[in-house]
């Protein structure tokens, strides 16, 4: 099916500065996801994914759950999700998605990002249409056929299969199908590994950085990485080497 799948979402170094954003960022969204559907993992569903996420990303299990039981009490912060599109460097698209208790300050530092170098940020809607909702597992150790006639029998629809050179099987679905897929791979195969199992938007065509956009693409990500409302950049940018 030819795709190579690539995670475009912004990835942070493992600096300690980092490590605390990655900590908060963990900590906000387990509780907004808890506090609106439930403290239990086995009866919210999203909240079991988060968490899964979290301990892949090595989030130490007292952040968990010190967010989790903070969704427990009465009152706390009232977060809301803020979505924003636009052209990065070089004319990339970007989708930034947002946990926020003060919109007016949040949008201010979003734009921020975009004026400082030279991007333009859009209207709803201007980025995402170049983006497909998909469920994205990836692992090793399988047979690519035997994995398509497993989700096939279990009836996934499965969007795109793939294994590249080093045997990681890549496969995708429509995001409604992420816990059916699940779902059927670990039940055919109990020792199977995700290196990725994720909900994510990944672009149908991408962008090649190149030249001076090299630079200001990196500023630009790095500046996204430093707002502390911003969970998720997606964009369709290939930086050239």
């Amino acid at each position: 099916m030819g795709r190579s799948f690539e995670n475009r979402k912004a990835s942070m170094a493992k600096t300690q500065g980092a490590k605390t954003k990655l900590y908060s960022k963990y900590g906000k969204e387990i509780y907004v996801i808890a506090k609106n559907g439930g403290t239990d993992p086995d009866g919210n569903l999203a909240l079991r994914q988060v968490i899964t996420k979290a301990k892949k990303d090595q989030v130490p299990a007292h952040v968990i759950e010190k967010a989790i039981d903070k969704a427990k009490g009465t009152g706390g912060e009232n977060y809301e999700n803020t979505r924003y599109e636009g052209f990065g460097p070089g004319g990339c698209m970007v989708i930034i998605d947002c946990l926020t208790d003060n919109t007016n300050r949040t949008i201010k530092d979003v734009r921020n990002c975009f004026t400082k170098t030279d991007s333009k940020i859009g209207a709803p809607g201007s980025a995402i249409h170049m983006f497909d909702h998909q469920a994205v597992f990836q692992f090793s150790g399988q047979d690519e056929e035997d994995v398509l006639e497993t989700l096939m029998m279990a009836d996934v629809d499965v969007a795109d299969i793939e294994t590249d050179e080093e045997g990681v099987i890549t496969v995708l679905a429509d995001h409604t199908e992420f816990y059916k897929a699940k779902t059927a791979l670990t039940d055919a195969y109990a020792d199977i590994d995700f290196k990725t199992e994720e909900i994510t938007y990944v672009p149908q065509t991408s962008t090649t950085i190149t030249g001076d956009d090299v630079a200001v693409f990196d500023k630009f990500m790095n500046m996204l990485d430093d707002c502390d409302d911003v969970q998720e950049v997606y964009h369709n940018a290939v930086v050239e080497d």
